[in-house]
């Protein structure tokens, strides 16, 4: 009888990050800010990449469809914010729900998969140098890459279909600022035990796999350069992990924060703020951190602006 009495929810409300049209304003020019520098930084890395020959590597070519993922995944969160900020209702369409919640996931997923991904090219590359170019070559780096957008659109796969068995009888106001599921399944007025085992199994398969790598790589890393004799080798060494080992920590920090947490402490108001973290301000610090870290791109850079300002 509640079935046949529910009336089909047609669109959302989402509540926003604030109630209040000062906040709201404040928030506008400072995600605005936000989201510009992550995509004039991400896409700014793809184009150095991609137009220096000395970062034509695998560590660089992985880095570069981090920086892809990156921005997709901001993208389908961020311009919608904006616009709501200024925006009297925040609606969006029950559709346009799942497609954002669709490019958010899958692009989270690849982008997991990719740092782990990156874990092992560096354990290759210190571990075994002299195998490198054979173990890591362009036809294997294409197939880990089409490996981690196969695993992405794998996972968002089950929390669609999750998404679209629920029902939403009693409100349709979402108390987030994006469509995402842990917010969506608290709404949702079906039985959602099946949808919470699916969403544990499915983030425990990606992000499990991806730290099992993270750790296992890290830990021969360790190992051989502790047994490196030369300090000069070893910072060398260290130096080429540190940007990684910065970007894995904040991006799996986040990540377990948001999506292994028991039902009992989960908070919307905490949600909220571990979600403009995980959608806004780590894409725009990955390049930045990748940048400022790192002596191959700084040179890149720098060959670049000269380049530029000499032709102009």
């Amino acid at each position: 009888m509640a079935v046949e009495n529910c009336t089909v929810v047609t669109d959302f409300i989402l509540l926003g990050l604030s109630g209040r049209r000062d906040v709201q304003q404040g928030l506008f020019v400072l995600f605005l800010l936000v989201y510009g520098i992550t995509v004039i930084a991400n896409l700014g890395m793809i184009l150095l990449i991609s137009m220096d020959p000395r970062l034509h590597t695998p560590m660089y070519y992985f880095l570069s469809n981090l920086s892809f993922c990156d921005v997709c995944y901001s993208s389908s969160v961020s311009p919608k914010m904006l616009a709501d900020f200024l925006s009297e209702q925040k609606k969006i369409a029950y559709n346009l729900c799942v497609v954002q919640m669709f490019f958010f996931c899958v692009f989270g997923a690849a982008g997991c998969v990719i740092l782990s991904v990156m874990a092992y090219d560096r354990y290759v590359a210190i571990c075994n140098p002299l195998l490198y170019t054979v173990t890591m070559s362009r036809r294997v780096c294409i197939q880990l890459m089409a490996t981690a957008y196969t695993i992405g659109l794998m996972d968002v796969t089950i929390f669609t279909y999750c998404t679209v068995q629920m029902s939403f009888c009693n409100s349709n106001i979402i108390n987030h600022f994006f469509c995402d599921f842990p917010p969506l399944l608290a709404l949702s007025t079906s039985d959602t035990t099946t949808s919470e085992i699916a969403l544990t199994v499915s983030c425990s398969c990606v992000v499990g796999s991806s730290i099992i790598t993270v750790l296992l790589s890290y830990s021969y890393i360790i190992t051989t350069i502790l047994r490196m004799k030369s300090d000069a080798g070893r910072r060398k060494a260290f130096s080429t992990c540190a940007s990684h080992l910065t970007a894995v920590a904040i991006f799996y920090g986040t990540l377990f924060f948001m999506y292994f947490r028991p039902s009992s402490s989960y908070s919307m108001d905490t949600d909220k703020v571990a979600s403009v973290f995980y959608t806004s301000v780590i894409p725009m610090l990955n390049p930045l951190i990748y940048s400022l870290r790192n002596k191959d791109v700084k040179v890149a850079l720098k060959k670049a602006v000269g380049t530029k300002l000499c032709t102009g």
